[in-house]
């Protein structure tokens, strides 16, 4: 899979770059305060990260005032057999060199029960980045460079991922997994 920079202009359709905030302290809280496992570690939330300044100015300036959360996602992956969807936006902040695996919703198969692999692209996000990745983007955890572990800020709406109130069962409900979250299958697996 070729691997491709999130400053391509081929990374447009899924999101961009985000410019407008300043998002050292978040990288620093990050590298100095979150773990670094041998597998894939997720937190949606997590208070030394929303104790940042980046916290109120993303909220303000990129989720128009919305609650939201901050949390990470970290560890050591290369490869990818799920993908993800929300409602709305996700930040991705690279404390540390990541890629994305990400494709479009708009390319599910199956009647949507399914993504296409070879649909998807891959882009190196380069430490300090943060990235914007819209609502139809689909992604998942990210994948390290070269063998190294990936440490990323995963900013959303305010519990996104925490544990479902309610049952869901028919059509699109089936994917639905944690709240904000839905989870399809790829048709094969996709390995760096």
């Amino acid at each position: 899979m070729k691997i491709q920079n999130v400053n391509d202009a081929a990374f447009s359709k899924y999101g961009k770059v985000v410019t407008n905030v300043d998002f050292a302290p978040l990288v620093a809280a990050i590298n100095e305060s979150t773990p670094l496992p041998d597998d894939v570690a997720y937190e949606p939330s997590v208070e030394v990260l929303e104790a940042t300044s980046v916290f109120e100015e993303l909220k303000v300036k990129t989720y128009g005032e919305m609650p939201i959360q901050i949390g990470y996602c970290n560890g050591h992956n290369s490869s990818m057999s799920l993908a993800e969807y929300h409602r709305d936006s996700e930040i991705n902040v690279a404390a540390t060199d990541a890629i994305l695996i990400i494709g479009s919703q708009q390319d599910l198969i199956e009647g949507g029960r399914k993504v296409d692999a070879d649909k998807l692209e891959a882009f190196f996000v380069p430490a300090g980045t943060a990235v914007e990745v819209y609502a139809t983007t689909l992604h998942y955890a990210p994948c390290g460079v070269d063998g190294a572990g990936f440490k990323v800020g995963i900013v959303l709406p305010r519990f996104t991922n925490f544990e479902l109130d309610n049952k869901h069962a028919g059509g699109e409900d089936d994917l639905i997994t944690a709240k904000n979250k839905w989870l399809i299958p790829l048709n094969k697996e996709i390995t760096l």
